[in-house]
């Protein structure tokens, strides 16, 4: 449960990303409440899944999900420039996210 709670934040964190670039320097209200509304939700899930995971590795995965996803969001959305090296970093951070998940 704490895993799906963190998963859950850290898409929640993509989202909320992509939400505050919406908000054009928070100058839309609409989108600022959204993304308002999308962080307080990642803030208590992550704070939910820390009841029961280690800090620093819910953290690390946490971080690790939003930069991920949010560099793979841009690419997709907002046309950023895709490279070896840009596909070569968020495969690390996915094979890291892994690792820690499977650390004991």
């Amino acid at each position: 449960m704490a895993w799906g709670l963190l998963l859950a934040a850290g898409v929640l964190d993509v989202l909320w990303a992509l939400s505050m670039k919406q908000a054009e320097g928070y100058t839309r209200p609409g989108w600022t409440l959204v993304s308002v509304a999308l962080l307080a939700s990642f803030v208590w899930l992550l704070g939910r899944s820390l009841t029961v995971l280690p800090v620093g590795t819910a953290y690390a995965v946490w971080t690790g999900i939003g930069a991920a996803g949010t560099a793979i969001a841009g690419i997709w959305l907002f046309g950023e420039s895709l490279s070896l090296a840009r596909v070569a970093g968020i495969g690390l951070i996915v094979a890291g996210v892994g690792v820690l998940k499977l650390a004991p």
